[in-house]
């Protein structure tokens, strides 16, 4: 497959690729429109498909409760079980399969070719998006009963321990992250998630920390201090679920952490990228190059915008094209009939409209939304069926 007259955000000029398998097997400066076939693209970004460090992929099919601003998890948690305990049965109703996959399409239309799941071990379909879960998984320190004994697991020490922790403000928070250390005898590879309570010195435990700043923000009115913990452990960018946050959107969750002014553009950027490939053993993702997996994302770019502007300004109504493992997963209706010329298999593709944009997405999502709905009726998704 040639990708032609591409644009990526720190290269002059555009490129075109050539994919292979599931391998980008070369990279130029564009060539003349007139030689050769491929996908012509006009005033087109070509990033790296994201990844996404955490997830809780069968909580994306509920809305973000929360009734105000909470000092720490514990509170938030016995708060929405007590106003919104029907909401939360409603949605538990439906079979945890669906809630899956709906997750999974729910980072697909983002952008997302990888995610790290967090929680029970389960099993995932391997040919939509890339689900991690080579990682034991705890909820929190308060919150996860045992949680001492997986920790010390003789057998697992190997595996990193992905954990909620510092969740808040109050000095609990903090005192969890103390605790943690301290039990982790075996200096098994701690990666925590949120840190809001975390000070450098107990960053520097830690082999990595996921920031989900919207998430943080919209629970707690604050998020992680980043800038200050940055130089003591490596930071990579995390969604959480649909539960915990103001906005679906992966693009409008950075676009507010790009407002914090906490790191650089590519600092953020590479939280997103090559930062969390590097941490999850995904060595040849993360970055576009001759030879790295063919994981792509294609956006267009808003009008007027270059740099960092145009990166951070996509959104799933701009996307053009997913790219997962070589295979196409995702394309915007614009790209039909050209795809239909050059005889791409189309028959597994199913439009949807995201914000009056119609994106024809691998497998049947319109029956899945129905299929959801059957379950619960006031199920509400940001995409609509055709």
């Amino acid at each position: 497959m040639q990708l032609r007259n591409l644009h990526i955000a720190d290269r002059e000029g555009p490129v075109d690729l050539r994919v292979e398998g599931d391998r980008i097997v070369q990279l130029r400066d564009a060539g003349d429109r007139a030689a050769g076939k491929g996908l012509f693209f006009d005033d087109a970004l070509v990033i790296p498909g994201l990844i996404n460090s955490h997830d809780h992929l069968d909580f994306d099919l509920f809305p973000a409760f929360r009734s105000r601003i909470y000092d720490n998890y514990k509170e938030w948690g016995s708060d929405i079980h007590e106003r919104y305990g029907a909401e939360i049965a409603a949605v538990l109703r439906v079979p945890r399969e669906l809630r899956l996959w709906w997750g999974l399409y729910k980072n697909l239309l983002g952008g997302v070719t990888t995610v790290v799941h967090h929680g029970g071990n389960l099993q995932f379909p391997k040919d939509l998006i890339t689900v991690l879960q080579d990682a034991k998984s705890l909820h929190s320190v308060s919150g996860e009963k045992g949680w001492r004994r997986k920790l010390l697991f003789p057998f697992r020490q190997a595996w990193p321990l992905v954990i909620h922790i510092g969740e808040g403000m109050t000095p609990d928070c903090s005192k969890e992250i103390d605790v943690l250390l301290r039990w982790n005898i075996f200096q098994r590879p701690l990666i925590g998630v949120h840190a809001i309570a975390m000070r450098p010195d107990q960053a520097a435990g830690f082999r990595a920390l996921v920031w989900c700043p919207d998430s943080n923000i919209f629970l707690y009115g604050k998020t992680a201090d980043v800038s200050s913990l940055q130089e003591q452990t490596r930071w990579v960018f995390g969604t959480d679920s649909t539960l915990t946050t103001s906005s679906w959107n992966i693009w409008q969750q950075l676009r507010l952490a790009r407002a914090l002014n906490m790191v650089e553009d590519r600092v953020l950027w590479e939280m997103i990228t090559a930062e969390p490939a590097r941490l999850w053993g995904l060595a040849d993702r993360g970055t576009i190059a001759e030879g790295c997996a063919a994981d792509l994302v294609i956006g267009e770019r808003p009008r007027g915008s270059r740099g960092w502007d145009a990166v951070f300004g996509l959104d799933p109504e701009r996307i053009l094209l997913v790219l997962h493992q070589g295979k196409i997963r995702l394309f915007d209706a614009s790209l039909l009939d050209p795809l239909s010329d050059l005889a791409y298999p189309l028959e597994n593709f199913h439009p949807v409209v995201v914000d009056g944009r119609v994106k024809y997405v691998q497998g049947d999502l319109p029956g899945l939304l129905q299929e959801i709905r059957r379950h619960h009726p006031d199920a509400s998704f940001p995409v609509t069926a055709l």
